[in-house]
């Protein structure tokens, strides 16, 4: 079943979903949600449409989301140098860890990793930052315009 996507949209966070509720069910409860967005995948670019499906699931440590995504991005081609724009299908999967304990109002600290996403102290969970990062990941290290291009002329 899927939710209707709750997004918390302003200019600089584009997908944002209220994990209020989610955390307070036990380990192995499921949301999954729709994803129609807009994203900038570089700073000095445009928008790009997304597009996916994104799955969380309750963790002893937090919220595993998985997503399946997909966008567009502006890029070089490496044979003849011109901008075109690459179309890109990407999965991710990253876990979020609370940063405050909701029942008690009381910061948590102590995650492995200090690089790890978070859950905010509202309960919100912005995957904007992981589908930025996945999705540069998925360019291909040498995009072609098209798959004849005959480079520099």
């Amino acid at each position: 079943m899927f939710y209707r996507c709750s997004l918390i949209v302003n200019e600089s966070q584009v997908m944002q979903f209220k994990v209020a509720q989610l955390l307070k069910e036990p380990v192995g409860a499921t949301r999954d949600y729709l994803i129609d967005d807009t994203i900038c995948i570089f700073e000095e670019s445009s928008q790009s449409r997304i597009t996916g499906n994104i799955h969380f699931l309750r963790t002893n440590r937090g919220i595993l989301a998985r997503g399946y995504l997909n966008t567009v991005a502006n890029v070089s081609c490496s044979r003849c140098l011109e901008m075109f724009h690459c179309e890109l299908e990407y999965k991710f999967e990253e876990e979020y860890f609370p940063t405050v304990d909701m029942y008690y109002d009381l910061e948590i600290n102590g995650h492995d990793d200090p690089e790890s996403f978070t859950i905010d102290e509202d309960q919100v969970l912005d995957i904007t930052e992981a589908a930025r990062q996945y999705a540069i990941l998925s360019i291909p290290m040498k995009p072609l315009c098209r798959p004849g291009c005959p480079g520099l002329i």
